[in-house]
């Protein structure tokens, strides 16, 4: 099973009949994302599987992250257990660049992309390294490590500080927010078996 994309313009067409699930962290969630989709973070996909696997028999799921990277990996990961999946090429930056809203809820605190915050730790990182080393040549071994973790991580195509960054507690879903998503995706099987 090969996962497939949509473009913003397909994805926005046909956005009535879908079912999207956001993979971002729930702070990138809550600072902007696409009007009905259901919060499941890229590090919590194992949990939902089975509700997402009944979700997909119901109907169309579609993927979306911010920039399409972790929504492919989801994708790849689903289709790996027979789930059928799209991803929505270019993520919500694509989607919110083709004039397209994200809702943004009144009492949600900007956090940054992941990307954004890979980028921000591994320049603070690198900087540290440098200047500290200075002084104190060994700590020069921080940027090189760091240098080749994103070498590492572009030619993978995972990335071991995101992950890190996931875990902090400002990316981190409330149990309660994961749970209660689970169950609006997992009462609307019930409403779809039951006819209404």
């Amino acid at each position: 099973m090969t996962p497939t994309s949509l473009a913003p313009e397909q994805a926005h067409a046909r956005l009535h009949v879908l079912t999207v699930i956001d993979v971002r962290t729930s702070g990138e969630y809550a600072s902007g994302h696409i009007a009905g989709a259901h919060n499941i973070p890229l590090d919590h996909l194992d949990t939902a599987l089975p509700v997402l696997k009944s979700a997909a028999g119901r109907g169309e799921l579609l993927v979306v992250c911010a920039s399409g990277a972790r929504s492919a990996q989801a994708c790849a990961t689903l289709a790996a257990h027979g789930i059928p999946a799209a991803t929505l090429t270019g993520g919500t930056t694509a989607w919110s660049r083709h004039g397209h809203d994200l809702h943004r809820p009144a009492d949600a605190r900007a956090v940054w992309p992941m990307d954004r915050q890979v980028r921000f730790v591994a320049g603070f990182l690198v900087l540290t390294g440098l200047a500290v080393g200075q002084r104190w040549a060994a700590a020069r071994w921080l940027s090189v490590g760091v240098a080749g973790g994103l070498v590492h991580s572009a030619v993978s195509g995972s990335c071991a500080m995101a992950r890190v960054l996931a875990r902090l507690p400002l990316n981190q879903p409330r149990a309660t927010d994961l749970d209660a998503t689970l169950a609006v995706l997992a009462d609307s099987d019930d409403l779809t078996a039951s006819g209404q």
